[in-house]
C-alpha cells in the first residue's frame, strides 16, 4: 500500500492471488470520490437517516482507516456531503463506504477519497447521533468488522479478516 492507499494491485488481481482469504461484496455501489481505489482497516457506524455518528467519526483521527456505514440501504437522505468529505480528508481517512446515499457529488468527485455509495440524494439527515459505532455490521452477506482490511477499486470491495 502506498503513503496515498492506493491499492498495490487491483481487487481482482488480489482476489486472484488469495482466494478465499478474502470476502468479496456483491452489493453494487457506485464510486463517487476522487480516489477510485482504496484501502485501509474498517471502522463502523450503523444509523438511520441520521449522520450525526458519521460526522463525529470522520472529525476523529482516521489514520488510513476506512469507515463503513450501515445505512440500511435508505435512499431518502444522504449521510455525507461535501463537508464531512472534507473533514475525512483533512483527518486522513483513507475512504467512506456508505449503504446508503451521500450527496455532494460533484464535489465529492473532486476530494481525494474513496467514496461508495448506493447513490444521492439532496435531502440532508437528522444530525441526533442516533446509531451505532463499531458495531459489527452485515452488508450483502458480509461481516465488516472494525480492525478488518478493506480493500475497494471500481471492481468492487473484498474483506480481509
Amino acid at each position: 500500500m502506498t503513503e496515498t492507499n492506493a491499492l498495490p494491485v487491483t481487487t481482482a488481481d488480489l482476489y486472484d492471488e488469495r482466494g478465499d482469504e478474502l470476502q468479496s461484496v456483491s452489493l453494487q455501489f457506485q464510486d463517487l470520490g476522487g480516489r477510485a481505489a482504496f484501502s485501509g482497516p474498517v471502522r463502523t457506524v450503523r444509523c438511520r437517516e441520521d449522520n450525526g455518528l458519521v460526522k463525529s467519526v470522520l472529525n476523529s483521527p482516521g489514520r488510513g482507516a476506512v469507515l463503513v456505514v450501515d445505512g440500511g440501504g435508505l435512499l431518502t437522505t444522504a449521510l455525507m456531503g461535501d463537508l464531512i468529505a472534507a473533514a475525512a480528508v483533512a483527518n486522513g481517512w483513507s475512504g467512506v463506504v456508505i449503504n446508503g446515499a451521500v450527496r455532494d457529488r460533484q464535489a465529492l468527485a473532486a476530494l481525494p477519497l474513496g467514496v461508495k455509495a448506493l447513490g444521492s440524494n439532496p435531502r440532508k439527515s437528522a444530525k441526533a447521533g442516533a446509531g451505532e459505532v463499531d458495531a459489527v455490521l452485515e452488508i450483502a452477506g458480509v461481516a465488516f468488522r472494525p480492525g478488518a482490511m478493506l480493500y475497494a477499486d471500481p471492481d468492487g470491495i473484498l474483506i480481509e479478516y
